[in-house]
């Protein structure tokens, strides 16, 4: 393992507000983690085509990141604390050489941001060995590590992905094949799970019955690949085949690609925020384009909240797509209106309170010369706290935006995530205590649109799937255990 030196710069998030970390996971929704997995019958360079992988796949977790591969007399694997850069350097890659890896990158959801918790896990166990990297949040892993703990299991972290592994483990003493044993574990669960494991002869693929967390299949030549967004697959310039079902195992190993379709619910209910903000515009979500869902959403806020204004433009990076729609359906110029400093890291210095306005100037800027004068409309996926939202009206309006007109592409964020997607709890979320004139009022825009959830889910143009929409509705898709709230 490297050294670790602290930790390292976040360049990848839309931006940085409050003056501590926390403050900011607070105003956004952060997704828990990014999966991708390979079975590589050409050569053994599998790790080197992870890592590149991992690097497309970065906006999904910045805490810490992991490579496992299938080496030559048991699994190798490399992990630690920071971006994927920072973790893994020729040396390390050169070292796990395999022809089966997996990888993930991770951004702590419940549990806690620590070192134990870094994926892969790697356990062995009485059948042999495997890893098991995983995206989403059970709802019942407390329940179930109680229960194990009661039979005299100990656990090494606060990671739900350590109870999977444990179920895994223990069934599979009792089961024909590994196949067998996570069916079992399939039963047990409850939550959302998107996960690639890796045994000495197989890469599988899981995802659960309701696939509320992506997950795809890509092809390299011959070789097979399991990832949560196409992105990754373009980095490593494999195809996309498809997605794999809700409640679906896809085992691949030296003969190719089987699947195992479990029970699944009559719906599906992949998260809608997957196309409002975490995944990346160039990728596609259960064969939606992340990237038209997004423009698509604008194109609607436009005709459900038009305003007279000069020029229309998005926060960086994930209101800019919206604000391009926003801008194609009203006509009004589409232009940039704030710039984003992408190389400020999560470890920054505290200023004193006095200076609290020079900080969040280091992270995000306006760009004067195109809102001087102009009465401006700010297009941003979402409002969570409010704290951002009122800070970057403060600084257009310093640049001397006449008005300011904020729109956004989701409706109002009321109820908290359980599922693998970190936000507030609802004390905290603005828009379950306050109406969306009371918003306006608190943020200072001059006005404020959502675009209703009917118009949402027309969003994801061609989608086949349904969607969950609970952060927005309270109707959640599983019954939620008293525990977790």
């Amino acid at each position: 393992m490297i050294d670790f030196k602290g930790e390292k710069c976040l360049n990848n998030l839309s931006y940085l507000f409050e003056t501590e970390v926390d403050e900011f996971r607070l105003d956004k929704p952060n997704d828990e983690c990014g999966v991708f997995g390979i079975y590589n019958k050409g050569d053994n360079d599998s790790a080197r085509l992870t890592y590149y992988a991992l690097y497309a796949l970065q906006h999904r977790g910045q805490e810490s990141a992991g490579i496992a591969v299938k080496g030559t007399d048991s699994l190798l694997y490399h992990k630690d604390m920071g971006l994927v850069p920072d973790i893994f350097d020729e040396k390390i890659l050169n070292r796990l050489e395999g022809k089966i890896a997996i990888g993930h990158c991770r951004y702590s959801n419940s549990d806690e941001n620590r070192r134990e918790n870094t994926q892969p896990m790697v356990i062995k166990y009485k059948k042999g060995q495997l890893a098991i990297a995983h995206n989403g949040s059970l709802v019942n892993a407390v329940t179930i590590r109680e229960n194990l703990e009661e039979d005299g299991v100990i656990f090494q972290t606060t990671s739900d992905t350590e109870v999977i592994s444990n179920l895994i483990s223990r069934f599979r003493v009792t089961s024909s094949s590994i196949e067998e044993s996570i069916i079992k574990m399939m039963m047990d669960v409850k939550g959302a799970y998107s996960l690639v494991i890796l045994t000495p002869h197989k890469l599988i693929g899981i995802r659960d019955p309701h696939g509320i967390r992506p997950l795809c299949i890509g092809m390299l030549g011959d070789s097979y690949i399991l990832t949560s967004e196409t992105c990754a697959l373009d980095a490593v310039g494999a195809e996309y085949v498809r997605d794999v079902n809700p409640g679906e195992i896809v085992v691949i190993d030296e003969s190719g690609l089987k699947s195992i379709q479990t029970e699944t619910p009559k719906d599906s209910k992949l998260c809608i925020f997957e196309y409002i903000y975490i995944a990346r515009p160039d990728s596609y979500i259960d064969g939606v384009s992340v990237y038209r869902a997004r423009v698509e959403a604008g194109r609607r806020l436009a005709k459900e909240y038009p305003v007279d204004a000069d020029v229309v433009f998005g926060v960086p990076d994930s209101g800019l797509s919206a604000a391009l729609g926003y801008s194609m359906e009203s006509g009004i110029p589409y232009g940039v209106g704030l710039i984003k400093n992408r190389y400020v890291g999560r470890t920054f210095i505290k200023p004193g309170q006095g200076q609290r306005e020079s900080s969040v100037r280091i992270k995000l800027n306006a760009l004067k010369e195109a809102i001087n004068g102009k009465r401006v409309i700010m297009i941003d996926d979402s409002i969570v706290r409010g704290t951002t939202s009122k800070r970057i009206v403060q600084i257009l309006r310093n640049a001397g935006a006449k008005e300011v007109h904020m729109r956004v592409s989701s409706p109002p964020y009321k109820f908290p995530c359980y599922f693998g997607v970190d936000v507030s709890s609802k004390s905290e979320l603005i828009a379950a205590k306050y109406s969306i004139e009371e918003i306006r009022k608190n943020i200072g825009a001059d006005s404020l649109g959502f675009l209703s959830l009917e118009s949402l889910l027309k969003t994801p143009v061609g989608a086949k799937c349904g969607f969950c929409t609970a952060c927005f509705t309270g109707d959640y898709p599983m019954e939620i255990p008293e525990q977790v709230k």
